[in-house]
C-alpha cells in the first residue's frame, strides 16, 4: 500500500512541477511539486527499508546439542529454535 502512495505522490509532484503552467499568487506550484516528489521518494525508501526489516525478521535458526552425563552416561539432546 505504501508503494502505491509513494508513486502517487511522485506522479502528482511531477505533474505540478513539469506540466502545470498556471500560477497562484503567493504559491509556487513548481516548488510544491518538488516537495511532493521528495516526499514520495522518502516514503518509497522507508517502505523498502521496512520490507527488508520485516523479511529479515522471519528468519528462523534451529540448533541441536547432545550432552552426555558423565555420571550416568545418559545422553540428553536439546533442540532450540530462535527467530532472528
Amino acid at each position: 500500500m505504501k508503494f502505491g502512495s509513494a508513486i502517487v505522490l511522485m506522479a502528482l509532484g511531477a505533474i505540478l512541477s513539469f506540466a502545470v503552467q498556471d500560477s497562484i499568487a503567493g504559491f509556487d506550484l513548481t516548488m510544491a511539486g518538488y516537495i511532493l516528489i521528495a516526499a514520495g521518494a522518502l516514503l518509497f525508501i522507508v517502505s523498502l527499508v521496512q520490507m527488508g526489516v520485516a523479511s529479515s525478521a522471519n528468519r528462523r535458526v534451529s540448533e541441536s546439542r547432545t550432552v552426555r552425563d558423565p555420571r550416568t552416561g545418559e545422553s540428553i539432546r536439546r533442540d532450540e529454535t530462535r527467530d532472528y
